[in-house]
């Protein structure tokens, strides 16, 4: 039976499961660290300055390698969220291939288009402020989380934590 014969006959959902099964999620619980606090609140500064309120801060170690902020509306780019900044801010100086070992601390959840470069790119761990839920309750958001899109990542290993000083990036929408 060859490939056409098997999708059109119902086949799509044998290989559908079959994909799935063989697809192991490398997405882990990143452990928080005191340090964790200290780039979070970069990151929230980063988001206090933007067109909407989302900030990004990549580091590797102790150092920070980029900062990004939303500017969609300044540059015209609905592209330009805070992560996406910080990537294109941080390739300006550096190889793709020195994200293997940087965090992204980010003040909201990556939405989807934000979170595949992250993968792409190849960052190990990401730690965000507000989950897509919470900022469900402020702005217009795609509800596909962070850890769903890891867990749909077979041949990337990442890190991720959630909700580190989320009320003080929640904050931020109320500040007209």
């Amino acid at each position: 039976m060859d490939r056409r014969t098997l999708l059109a006959g119902g086949g799509t959902l044998l290989v559908a499961a079959t994909l799935a099964r063989d697809a192991h999620a490398r997405f882990k619980a990143a452990e928080l660290t005191h340090e964790d606090s200290h780039f979070m609140q970069l990151a929230i500064d980063q988001a206090k300055e933007a067109d909407y309120p989302f900030g990004a801060v990549i580091i590797e170690g102790a150092r920070v390698l980029a900062l990004g902020r939303n500017s969609s509306k300044r540059n015209a780019d609905p592209t330009a969220h805070a992560e996406m900044v910080a990537i294109r801010a941080f390739l300006s100086g550096h190889e793709p291939q020195d994200f293997k070992h940087t965090t992204l601390y980010s003040s909201g959840e990556p939405c989807p288009m934000c979170m595949g470069a992250i993968i792409w790119c190849g960052i190990r761990r990401l730690v965000y402020a507000a989950s897509i839920a919470e900022l469900a309750t402020k702005i217009g958001q795609i509800n596909i989380t962070s850890q769903q899109m890891a867990d749909a990542t077979p041949f990337a290993d990442m890190e991720i934590a959630g909700g580190l000083l989320s009320g003080n990036a929640m904050q931020l929408f109320d500040k007209g």
